[in-house]
């Protein structure tokens, strides 16, 4: 089974020519155009087996035709990606190397890749010269493991006073309140401003309101550097001011915004960022790195290793090695070297071309907002906020705004699905790829449903 003979040579060839297939071309608006693909699909995992080629026809002939690329200019919901074909082709040599990312002494050249590129993230937050992390799978992750470390300092300064509580605004991203349910913790919802903001000062009023036996388990706030829905940035100077007072963890999710960070003329939008125990960015998002992919990021990584390190007797020689161990800083052990195809495109392209591919996606939203606010059709409802916008067609409820956007994926110019804004339905762009351009927004704007 692991003979690496001629028919697997074979193989391989054709996979790697599939792959930078797939890399050239732009990617198909597949998906739910194409679930009657899966209608009477043969069975693939069978006891003779069906062969390689046979395998990868079915998939790329069948199965991959019922799925989204989310680097297709016209996938503009969500949070989408643009992998860049540097990571995406160093994806293949991550999976090909079968090296172990959880510790240094089976992964010490991929880690200390790793960390250059975590220091380079934490340079551009400001983080001061003893900040580090780790790459893990994702924003739902990276947020769970850093408020997993303040529930543990909270615990280690105060001892156990009951169930953690964290602060947080209604536009926090879901994970927080599921990294809360799975540490059997509260989340105190604070109102966020006109501006959709969350605010020192609106903590502190809700906090003085509490009773001082919920407020002495306050262990957190959560701010958010660019809202999943509307790319708000939280007063995350007044925020760490509050934090710092009180002596709870301030955390930032930044899985979406915080890539902004990459162009020099945004970073004074994040002033305040800098004064956080941890934060969040998913590269995998507007860093264009291929799944999965999280950027977690400590001030002061020793208390996330005593936090997260895990003991057993064939671990000692890892934990009583002194160096630097990724599965030490977040709620895994066994993890791929994740953050290796961003270390690679960054070392090829420079972060030059990073700040220049960020700088695309804010002005194409712009550009967004200005096509819809002279459109004879459509509304503008919000925005540009980093690269959102949000948008509506006048006297449309839920309904026709599905239409309208299950019509323009069934033609293959885009995935724009709606989202709630004060209640009310309406459309939004998140604009990340650099080819989602003006052309791409306006052919989008002009289509009508057929008949």
């Amino acid at each position: 089974m692991h003979v690496f003979d001629a028919e697997l040579e074979q193989l391989a060839h054709e996979i790697v020519r599939y792959s930078l297939d797939r890399i050239r071309m732009t990617p198909p608006l597949d998906g739910p155009t194409e679930l009657g693909l899966l209608d009477g699909a043969p069975a693939t995992v069978t006891p003779a087996g069906i062969g390689g080629s046979t395998a990868l026809r079915e998939f790329d002939e069948r199965f991959s035709r019922a799925c989204i690329s989310v680097d297709h200019p016209g996938y503009l919901s969500f949070v989408p990606g643009a992998p860049s074909m540097a990571s995406v082709m160093f994806d293949l040599v991550v999976g090909a190397s079968s090296v172990y990312g959880g510790s240094w002494l089976e992964g010490a050249g991929a880690i200390h890749l790793e960390n250059e590129t975590l220091r380079w993230i934490a340079d551009i937050a400001g983080f001061g010269p003893g900040a580090g992390g780790v790459f893990v799978s994702g924003g739902t992750a990276g947020n769970l493991s850093a408020l997993a470390a303040a529930r543990w300092r909270h615990r280690d300064r105060h001892g156990d006073r009951g169930r953690a509580v964290f602060l947080a605004s209604a536009e926090a991203h879901s994970s927080v309140a599921s990294a809360a349910r799975i540490m059997d913790a509260e989340v105190v919802t604070v109102p966020a401003d006109d501006d959709r903001r969350l605010t020192g000062s609106a903590v502190e009023s809700v906090v003085a309101a509490l009773d001082p036996a919920v407020r002495e388990r306050v262990v957190a706030v959560v701010a958010t550097s660019g809202t999943t829905n509307l790319g708000v940035i939280d007063d995350l100077d007044g925020l760490a001011t509050v934090a710092e007072t009180h002596g709870w963890w301030f955390h930032v999710d930044g899985a979406y915004g915080a890539a902004a960070l990459a162009a020099p003329e945004l970073r004074a939008d994040f002033a305040g960022l800098e004064r956080a125990d941890s934060f969040i960015v998913d590269p995998h998002k507007w860093l264009f790195a291929p799944f999965d992919c999280c950027a977690l990021i400590y001030a002061d990584p020793d208390l996330a290793r005593r936090a997260h390190t895990q003991s057993a007797g064939y671990l000692d020689v890892l934990t009583d090695s002194g160096e630097w161990n990724p599965s030490d800083y977040a709620h895994h052990l066994s993890r791929r070297a994740r953050g290796l195809p961003l270390w690679f495109s960054l070392a090829t392209h420079g972060t030059d071309a990073y700040a220049e591919a960020v700088r695309a996606g804010v002005a194409h939203a712009r550009t967004a907002a200005e096509l819809i606010d002279g459109h004879d059709r459509w509304d503008l409802v919000w925005g540009p906020r980093l690269s959102i916008v949000l948008f509506e067609r006048p006297g449309w409820d839920a309904d026709q705004h599905q239409a309208w956007s299950d019509a323009l994926t069934a033609a293959g110019l885009g995935l724009v699905v709606p989202t709630k804004f004060e209640g009310r339905s309406v459309l939004r762009f998140c604009v990340i790829n650099p080819l989602s351009d003006g052309d791409v927004l306006r052919r989008i704007l002009d289509f009508e449903v057929p008949g």
